[in-house]
Order: C-alpha cells, then sequence, then structure tokens
C-alpha cells in the first residue's frame, strides 16, 4: 500500500485511499517571477542511506521538464561546481546568487533536502520511505517563490493476517531490499508527486508546456 502525505507552506494535504484536498497554494511570489529555467543542486541528505542525494537528483529533471522548464543538466553542474571547489552538496548550497546569475544564468535555483530516505523494517513488514523538502528561490532577488514538501511510502507486507505468511513476505521482501534500492523507485513519485501531481503541491505551467498560463 502507497502513502503520501505533503506539505506545502502550512497546508497540509494527505493522499491516503480517497483525499481531500486543502486549499490552493499561493503562487502569487511565483507569478510574479515565473521563471524559464531552474537550476538543481544535489539535495542536502539528512537521511542515513549516503545514496539517498544523487538518487533523489537523478529523479528531478524528468518532471521538472514535463512541467514546461528548462532544467540545466544536473550532472554537468554538479561536476562543474566540483572542480569549482565545492565538492559536497552543502558547499554547493553556498554558492552566492550572484555567481549563478553571472556565470550559469539561471532565472531560479531549487534547493532540496532529503529528510528520510530508506527501508524501514519491523518483524513483519518493511517499508521504502522517502521525504523531499524542496524550495525554489529567484536567482535576481533571493526570495522564495515555491516550497513544499512531500512524504511517501511503500509498504509491503501485503496485507494479509496470516501471522506465518506475513513474517515469510517480510523475509522476501528484506531479501529484495537488500539487492535492490526499492526506495530509489519511491523517489521517482515523489519528484512526481512535489513536481507535477499533487495538488497541495505543484508547481505552474512553466513557458515550455503547451498549457502555460491556463493554471
Amino acid at each position: 500500500m502507497r502513502k503520501i502525505t505533503g506539505l506545502f507552506l502550512s497546508t497540509v494535504f494527505i493522499l491516503s485511499g480517497c483525499a481531500t484536498p486543502g486549499p490552493p497554494p499561493d503562487y502569487t511570489a511565483f507569478r510574479e517571477r515565473h521563471p524559464r529555467s531552474i537550476l538543481v543542486l544535489p539535495p542536502l541528505n539528512e537521511s542515513t542511506d549516503l545514496k539517498a542525494s544523487y538518487s533523489v537528483l537523478s529523479t528531478v529533471s524528468k518532471p521538472l521538464a514535463e512541467m514546461g522548464y528548462y532544467v540545466f543538466p544536473v550532472a554537468v553542474i554538479d561536476q562543474f561546481l566540483k572542480e569549482n571547489g565545492m565538492p559536497t552538496p552543502g558547499e554547493m548550497h553556498q554558492i552566492p546568487l550572484d555567481k549563478v546569475d553571472e556565470i550559469i544564468g539561471a532565472d531560479s535555483i531549487l534547493y532540496l533536502v532529503v529528510n528520510e530516505y530508506g527501508t524501514k523494517y519491523t518483524v513483519v513488514n518493511s517499508a521504502a520511505v522517502v521525504q523531499v523538502t524542496a524550495r525554489l528561490v529567484d536567482v535576481k532577488t533571493g526570495e522564495r517563490i515555491w516550497s513544499g514538501q512531500v512524504k511517501l511510502w511503500d509498504d509491503a507486507s501485503g496485507g494479509s493476517g496470516d501471522l506465518v505468511a506475513m513474517l515469510i513476505n517480510s523475509a522476501i521482501n528484506q531479501v529484495i531490499s537488500q539487492s535492490t534500492d526499492q526506495s530509489h523507485y519511491v523517489a521517482e513519485d515523489v519528484s512526481s508527486c512535489l513536481f507535477m501531481t499533487c495538488p497541495s503541491e505543484r508547481l505552474l505551467y512553466g513557458p515550455y508546456h503547451p498549457a502555460y498560463g491556463t493554471d
């Protein structure tokens, strides 16, 4: 069973079966600046999984591009910043906005934090959990023009009431989790929800989307 919780500023939106969305987010600042291009920095990693930052980073460009924005190639930007004395995401997040404007020319910069990433185990259950916080900042002014947070987990319990079956299922899921990064697939859904599909989170359509200006 897959569940999502989303947070946009002070608005909480929960998807679990049938959901009631909260009030629409305030897009005032976003509409005033409405960026054409987005520079995505590697996320800060608050989880215990060393793979988390770059796993999440690899899932972000597609939904942003599908929403109609030009996304600077994340691998190129990552390598460029490393070669210029910023080897870690923490240092990259300190890059002065005037330098981003001067050297890269991005309209906006996306700061990400991976709050949770990985598989959590109990005796009869396991769940891959990913939580990401995002903040989009206008490069010219330094103003935050959008922010959001999504937490999603993929419950692999199978929902059976048979204890023996649940124990067997849990053991199988642990073996699968150890051989594959299940959280990466959850991260793909988190990014999709954060930027595209969750009404309490999503960005407005960008200038390269056919529906630009209709939302």
